[in-house]
């Protein structure tokens, strides 16, 4: 079902827009300024979650860190597990790694090894997908560990950049 326009456009209006952060050229998008507004939270939160409906996943995997806030309250409104893709380095246990690049660089994530079920079903969240290889690194991740990828839920999309090209098949 899709979305209510209203209630999309409202949400996007609680976005700022910060020109050339965090370099030159590019335009990050500030979603502080929404998460602050308690009402407009839920509301992306209910978007989120009606967005996710109907598709069966087991799992919420959120991005860190502005996906960790999406991911965490998402995965406590639909009653699923949440499980954290962090920077190298940062999980205490054995974990897997995948490099990708960044609308302005590179970068890797890593995931604890015991993280997903075989044959789980994982919803893969983070708040913004740009050129796609955060989140195509965060499916093989999902997939090396024996999980499939049953949706993606992100708050922004950046439509000037290719990003659903590198999700095809999922």
């Amino acid at each position: 079902m899709p979305l209510d326009p209203a209630r999309v456009a409202a949400l996007k209006a609680k976005i700022r827009d910060v020109p050339d952060f965090p370099k030159p050229g590019v335009v990050f998008r500030d979603i502080t300024t929404l998460l602050k507004d308690g009402p407009a939270f839920r509301e992306m939160v209910d978007l989120l979650a009606e967005l996710c409906d109907g598709h069966r996943a087991d799992t919420v995997v959120a991005v860190e860190s502005r996906g960790f806030i999406l991911g965490g309250a998402l995965a406590a409104r639909l009653g699923k597990g949440f499980v954290p893709v962090r920077k190298p380095g940062k999980l205490p246990g054995t974990a897997l790694r995948a490099s990708y690049s960044l609308e302005y660089g590179t970068d890797s994530l890593e995931i604890h090894a015991d993280a997903i079920e075989k044959g789980a079903r994982a919803l893969i969240v983070d708040d913004v997908i740009a050129t796609g290889g955060t989140a195509r690194a965060v499916a093989e991740l999902v997939e090396k560990l024996g999980g499939q990828v049953a949706l993606y839920a992100f708050l922004i999309e950046l439509t000037f950049l290719p990003g659903r090209q590198k999700l095809q098949g999922y």
